[in-house]
């Protein structure tokens, strides 16, 4: 249905994609992977036709279409309603409405045979088409991710980036190409839209492309697994899961090939510089030196699975109480949002607070924050010294400033060797610690401004959306991060694989009061299923993948004997080369004993047994290095 053939692509004369080579097929569900940076949405532009290849190409057959939602999307405006601009997905229902519409007013004053026949095909095309049910259709996929039925008639202005991004979705997935492309879709949804997409997708009945960081979420809705890396666009079949497991084992695998190969070329360096000049050895030689040439080499394995080494402090222990809210209201105008609720924040929790979009989680972050009025008692305990993340905060970097002089802001007694470690920890090396602010991406400023809260020594972190536009290396970081933090936080996430990495508390809002579950978030999604419960969210565990992964059988390899014929080529080396030491003692005592026949018949007949020792070394040498080569 849709293949990439050879691509290369270029940009800035950078490579992104090098002979690269895909298949789609009409059912595959593809999570595209890979570090930010590396060509993932270039690839996605690629294939909406917005980029050119360099090189090879991207065809599709002549029925295929492509839907694209990309994060351009976001400064999209218009007066019509939410509604109409998701019905605007059914291009050629409405294209046939407007034409009976036509044809109805013309028969009102020109009544034809021929108009009552065009009118009939129309309707039935119409009717193929259920034409009939496209309103009720786009109104079930809105409130599906998340509109009030009172919104739907609201113009699309009113809304901010993240809503208008959802009725950008709705519309394609109204459209319903043959590919259906998503970046980042996560990003601007919160955990029941999420659900509620990853069963659309999984029942969707074309092929699906997605660039996602929620490894849950790729784990639900994927059945294939594409890599993009080293400017290659590498295949896995299975979800997000499968693929740690069979990158792992495939890196296994090039690593030991890597090894091997390493150890055969010493082996061959060895055998040319030894038998170079021994004529008898000529033909070996050059043998040996043109399979050199021609080898292809194997590269070896780069870890990309970084890990913090930087234990981050604060000066100061709170008290007992971190924070304590007592009685407290919050509302905007006729909407409700917390009514005369308590609850108390202690030393070393661990808290998410998760619910739907528009229940209020920013807003009791900012509460707690103490940038935001409220009816109530809001109580700060003992030496608490706290600091704030949120997206718009990136807005407060300062865009002049390289990296290294920005963390000072957070931390100005740390040298430059401490911040540039820190720097480390979240993926900026060498010169890329003196980069300007301005220069850098998304992803790349919330790594800096999540660097400048943890190294703050604030022993109280709000955290809201910290892994947005984050890849999941990142993620990997940031959970690694406060995992080793030793202070207490409240973070807002809908990431469900982040937040049962980092939680011990679970806050939730419900009937306009904070309640909490004293456990994990995968223990509170057990305890709400128990229950029977749900709050104004579906939370559910992760479903297993629709379609069965494959099972791979990892392939014995025969490293006994390999093992043991390397052991025994070392051992001969050293014979060897303690017979040449001996040999050329040998050489210098027949210079000394040279007049004194007796001598000298004693010291010759040892040194011609040592070179007959050294030639048979050398023979058992060569018949285990080849037998290694084989």
């Amino acid at each position: 249905m849709l293949n990439i053939n050879n691509l290369s692509f270029y940009f800035g004369g950078r490579a992104i994609f090098e002979d690269a080579s895909l298949q789609v097929k009409p059912k595959d569900k593809i999570g595209l992977i890979g570090l930010n940076g590396k060509g993932k949405s270039t690839l996605l532009k690629l294939i909406a036709g917005e980029y050119q290849p360099d090189e090879g190409s991207i065809s599709k057959s002549g029925d295929c279409t492509i839907g694209f939602l990309n994060q351009d999307l976001l400064s999209y405006q218009t007066e019509d309603s939410i509604l109409n601009v998701a019905m605007q997905g059914f291009e050629r229902q409405l294209a046939l409405q407007k034409e009976i519409e036509e044809v109805l007013h013309e028969m009102e004053t020109h009544y034809r045979d021929e108009l009552v026949d065009k009118l009939g095909a129309l309707q039935h095309e119409f009717d193929l088409l259920d034409g009939y049910s496209i309103q009720s259709k786009a109104e079930e996929i809105l409130e599906g991710l998340g509109f009030r039925t009172e919104d739907l008639n609201k113009p699309l202005k009113e809304f901010s980036g993240g809503w208008r991004m959802r009725v950008m979705l709705a519309k394609l997935l109204l459209s319903k190409p043959s590919v259906l492309m998503l970046d980042e879709p996560t990003n601007h949804l919160d955990l029941p839209s999420i659900q509620w997409v990853e069963k659309y997708i999984a029942n969707y009945e074309n092929a699906v492309i997605v660039v996602s960081h929620d490894r849950q979420f790729l784990d639900n809705v994927c059945n294939v697994t594409v890599e993009v890396s080293n400017h290659k666009l590498v295949y896995y079949p299975g979800n997000y899961s499968f693929f740690v497991e069979e990158k792992a084992l495939r890196n296994e695998i090039q690593k030991g090939a890597y090894e091997n190969q390493q150890a055969q070329i010493r082996q061959t360096e060895r055998f040319i510089e030894r038998f170079k000049a021994k004529a008898t050895k000529a033909r070996q030689v050059q043998s040996r030196v043109k399979a050199l040439s021609r080898m292809e080499l194997i590269d070896d394995v780069i870890d990309e699975d970084a890990k913090v080494h930087f234990r981050f402090k604060f000066g100061t222990q709170p008290g007992r109480h971190v924070m304590e809210l007592k009685n407290v209201s919050k509302s905007y105008g006729d909407k409700v949002i917390l009514k005369n609720t308590s609850a108390t924040i202690e030393r070393g929790d661990k808290i998410v607070l998760i619910g739907a979009n528009g229940k209020g989680k920013s807003t009791l972050l900012r509460i707690i924050a103490g940038t935001e009025n409220i009816e109530g008692e809001r109580k700060l305990g003992h030496n608490v010294n706290f600091s704030f993340y949120a997206q718009h905060q990136l807005e407060s970097l300062h865009l002049e400033e390289n990296l290294v002089e920005e963390l000072k802001y957070a931390d100005g007694s740390k040298s430059e060797t401490e911040l540039r470690s820190v720097l480390g920890c979240f993926l900026f090396s060498g010169d890329d610690v003196f980069k300007k602010i301005k220069v850098l991406s998304g992803g790349e400023k919330s790594r800096v401004a999540l660097a400048k809260i943890l190294i703050s020594e604030a022993n109280f972190l709000l955290l809201d959306e910290p892994t947005n536009h984050l890849d999941m290396q990142s993620v990997n970081i940031l959970v690694q991060a406060l995992e080793q933090y030793e202070g207490t936080y409240v973070v807002v996430s809908h990431d469900r694989h982040f937040i049962s990495q980092v939680s011990n508390k679970v806050w939730y809002i419900e009937d306009h009061e904070i309640k909490q579950y004293p456990g994990s978030y995968e223990e509170f999604v057990v305890w709400m299923e128990d229950q029977g419960k749900t709050l104004d969210e579906p939370v559910k565990r992760a479903s297993k993948p629709a379609v069965a992964e494959p099972t791979v059988k990892k392939t014995p390899k025969p490293e006994a004997d390999t093992k043991k014929l390397e052991k025994e080529i070392a051992q001969i080396e050293e014979q060897i080369e303690a017979q040449e030491q001996l040999k050329a003692k040998l050489e210098l005592e027949l210079a000394e004993v040279f007049s004194d026949g007796e001598k000298l018949k004693v010291v010759n007949q040892r040194y011609e047994e040592a070179g007959k020792k050294l030639e048979a070394l050398h023979a058992l040498w060569e018949e285990k290095v080849t037998a290694l080569d084989s």
